[in-house]
């Protein structure tokens, strides 16, 4: 089979990252590894007779809207793979990692603004997947919600959120059921255990709270996002 009869897909990423103090030690390689995605999963995928069409990266940093007021969250645009890689390289390098306050972060809240992604939904092989990094729990989305810079807009509960992602009998209003992924590197505490045992297309690989994601290799993570694809 050659390039020309491979399966082709419109491959969408969205990466929710923990930039809180945590993450000092091991925020550089999330950083390095994200800039490596589109060589390296094109490359894997093109083993499995599959080829990438289009590749669209998109960042969610997080921290605590209580404790990092203006500095909680960060989202960029889309940026498509090569074309822009000067400007995503330029969005990821500007991450670093401080702050936090409690032990649990606001990264429902991140995962709300990637669930509300602007999801490319052209032709019949797509994927929609959302990657997050942490090493830490998270509040109850809604925490924060007393704060001035807290999102309008965001969901109410938990359960919201959910309904958000939606399932085989309710479609999400914002991301494909047969298209999306959720890949977790993140405890296995609240509220990530109910997400892993809930929602659907869900991949999880338990990081240790307070120890980073160092047990976790690169190829690891790659192998998640390809054979999700």
């Amino acid at each position: 089979m050659n390039a020309y009869t491979m399966m082709k897909y419109n491959v969408d990423l969205v990466f929710c990252i923990d930039a809180t103090g945590s993450m000092k030690p091991v925020i550089e390689t999330v950083k390095d590894n994200a800039l490596n995605f589109y060589k390296d999963v094109r490359a894997a995928m093109e083993e499995k007779q599959k080829s990438i069409n289009t590749m669209r990266v998109r960042i969610v940093m997080y921290r605590d809207y209580y404790a990092d007021h203006e500095d909680a969250m960060m989202t960029t645009r889309f940026f498509t793979l090569p074309d822009e890689e000067r400007d995503f390289e330029a969005a990821i390098r500007s991450i670093t990692a401080f702050g936090g306050g409690d032990e649990p972060e606001d990264a429902l809240e991140a995962l709300a603004y990637a669930i509300r992604s602007d999801w490319n939904t052209e032709g019949i092989k797509n994927r929609s997947i959302i990657v997050v990094w942490t090493d830490a729990s998270t509040h109850q989305i809604g925490y924060a919600s007393g704060e001035p810079n807290y999102p309008r807009g965001m969901a109410q509960s938990f359960s919201e959120l959910t309904d958000w992602w939606g399932d085989e009998e309710m479609e999400s209003p914002f991301i494909r059921n047969n298209a999306k992924r959720l890949i977790l590197f993140a405890p296995e505490k609240p509220y990530w255990t109910e997400i892993v045992n809930s929602w659907n297309n869900v991949i999880h690989y338990p990081s240790a709270a307070g120890e980073g994601l160092q047990e976790y290799t690169y190829h690891e993570i790659i192998d998640a996002i390809y054979n999700s694809i």
